[in-house]
């Protein structure tokens, strides 16, 4: 049965029912996979692996061609849809493969800011049901964004010097390694950029840590001096546990509160 477009933006969209589940899961999944697959390339395997991994991919982007045009095609507004930020990172990272002009290895990594998506779903207990307070799922949201952001950073520079400096950044572990000890301005020193690109992005990476980081640790220490006050209400209707000592109606849903 065909989807209208109203039905369609609204599965592309939705995250409560089964239908919209099952398509952001899948979505998140062909994303890991991919960034899977891109990881995988930089170490040595047979040519037989790297040919089916490539032909994987493929699939993958044409996936995610269609995805896109699905989006743009049930988008009320096509202009504010086609220039909004997830559009133009999906954009990016269909586009050069089937003009067939540009190598899509290091775009195709930019689609690992879709994952940002698990946000919403961390929000909402969908993938953490464990996770019953603010104070976790903040804490599980930092370490998320602190890990999608380094894994691209080890991406970039991982493109960018291998090439050039193959003993120095062997694999993708090598990048990573190197990321990780720069943002967090340790800077041993073992591994460093030698092509002025690498260095750029090396910069970046020093600034992104001295910022990110203390602001990122410095919004859990706020929400924890700010649940310390929190007394542990169960919600009958979402089953958010803590609620100031005051609340009546729950913060996340507002279904109003019982209180034995």
């Amino acid at each position: 049965m065909l989807l209208s477009k109203k039905e369609t933006a609204f599965y592309l969209q939705d995250l409560e029912t089964r239908i919209g589940k099952a398509i952001h899961l899948t979505i998140a999944g062909l994303v890991l996979l991919s960034s899977g697959i891109f990881v995988a390339e930089t170490y040595q395997i047979p040519d037989t692996v790297r040919f089916n991994l490539n032909v994987m991919d493929s699939a993958i982007l044409i996936i995610f061609a269609v995805e896109y045009l699905l989006r743009l095609w049930s988008a009320e507004n096509k202009i504010q849809y086609i220039l909004s930020f997830y559009s133009i990172i999906d954009l990016m990272a269909i586009l050069p493969f089937f003009l067939g002009e540009v190598d899509t290895g290091f775009i195709r990594l930019l689609r690992w800011f879709r994952i940002l998506r698990l946000i919403r779903f961390i929000d909402r207990k969908f993938l953490f049901g464990s996770i019953s307070t603010e104070d976790g799922i903040i804490f599980v949201r930092i370490l998320f964004t602190l890990f999608v952001i380094i894994f691209v950073y080890s991406g970039l520079i991982y493109q960018v010097e291998h090439p050039v400096n193959s003993k120095g950044f062997r694999t993708f572990s090598d990048a990573f390694y190197f990321s990780i000890v720069t943002m967090t301005t340790v800077g041993f020193g073992d591994v460093t950029p030698i092509s002025e690109l690498g260095r750029l992005f090396t910069v970046l990476m020093i600034l992104t840590g001295i910022a990110l980081i203390p602001w990122q640790v410095g919004d859990l220490i706020k929400r924890l001096v700010k649940t310390a006050n929190l007394v542990e209400i169960v919600c009958v209707g979402c089953r958010w546990s803590f609620h100031d000592a005051d609340a009546q109606f729950c913060k996340i849903c507002g279904t109003k509160l019982r209180k034995d």
